[in-house]
């Protein structure tokens, strides 16, 4: 049995990897990290697993199990891991931002060892050897599964990028912008042509391509649901459906979790899944790819 650690796991992403882990026949969960809900039952913060696990928060870390999650905000997993040194066998994926980004062409590190991208669909083998993975970012990943195969085939050009994502994806810390009360029969534009995802989804372009990226122009929305993302990438491209349609079952025909649709997609089929759902169209011209 993999004994697993989860660090911050009272938030939403902490609540989603405790549901995964509790069914997974390999894992026995060690203990579940919480500041401020230490004590606690994790069924008191995450109601929809009562009856399913008896595990309780702890201020208390096992730094030698095997792997430990940081399911913890921006900034803090590597205050986190400069104050708890783990033991040397320990794996460990961050879910945050602080790792996906290379600085200065060199990866960043926890004791002397880099970080590995976690996309498995770009990086499946050195995923499997790595001792630290750093998470990819919920945008990023959207965008980067429905552009990668464009990538590897030497396709992309200047591409404009418009991407919905529901409310969990802000985390569970209150703000203006989460209220249902905002949310509901409401959408906005917001970090237009800035978001932080940007700099990652070039980074895994280029590696793709191993070459620069053309301009990403990509506009974020808040969205009136409450979970996924729905991402639509356009660009010049001068081949056909047929060969856009294969190029893409080509590239993920080994990545299950990544399928091609030849019909319009929607949120429903994903939510609550691992799956991303792409589509591409092809009108005078012009390439659309949906992902969800």
């Amino acid at each position: 049995m993999i004994k697993v650690g989860v660090i911050g796991g009272a938030g939403y992403t902490g609540g989603e990897l405790i549901r995964l882990l509790i069914n997974h026949p390999d894992v026995d969960i060690a203990y579940v990290h919480s500041k401020s809900q230490a004590g606690k039952p994790v069924t008191a913060v995450h109601t929809d697993m009562i009856g399913e696990t008896d595990i309780f928060f702890t201020g208390d870390l096992d730094k030698k199990a095997d792997v430990v999650f940081l399911c913890v905000g921006h900034g803090e997993a590597k205050a986190f891991l400069a104050e708890h040194n783990f033991d040397k066998d320990t794996r460990i994926i961050d879910l945050s931002q602080d790792y996906r980004l290379h600085v200065a062409g060199e990866r960043k590190q926890y004791q002397d060892t880099a970080f590995v991208y976690g996309l498995p669909e770009l990086n499946k083998e050195q995923i499997k050897a790595a001792k630290y993975i750093a998470n990819p970012g919920c945008f990023a990943t959207a965008i980067q599964l429905g552009l990668l195969p464009l990538a590897k085939a030497g396709l992309l050009k200047d591409v404009y990028v418009t991407g919905i994502t529901g409310s969990t994806g802000a985390g569970q810390s209150m703000q203006a912008s989460s209220h249902f009360s905002w949310r509901a029969n409401n959408i906005q534009a917001y970090k237009t042509l800035t978001h932080q995802h940007v700099a990652e989804i070039k980074q895994s372009l280029e590696q793709e391509q191993n070459k620069p990226v053309a301009a990403l122009n990509f506009v974020p929305w808040r969205g009136d649901f409450t979970r996924g993302i729905f991402a639509s990438a356009q660009m010049a491209c001068d081949k056909s459906q047929e060969e856009l349609e294969q190029l893409f079952e080509d590239y993920y025909k080994d990545h299950p979790f990544t399928v091609l649709s030849k019909t319009p997609i929607h949120l429903k089929q994903v939510v609550n899944t691992n799956k991303c759902v792409v589509q591409v169209e092809k009108v005078d011209g012009q390439l659309v790819v949906h992902t969800a």
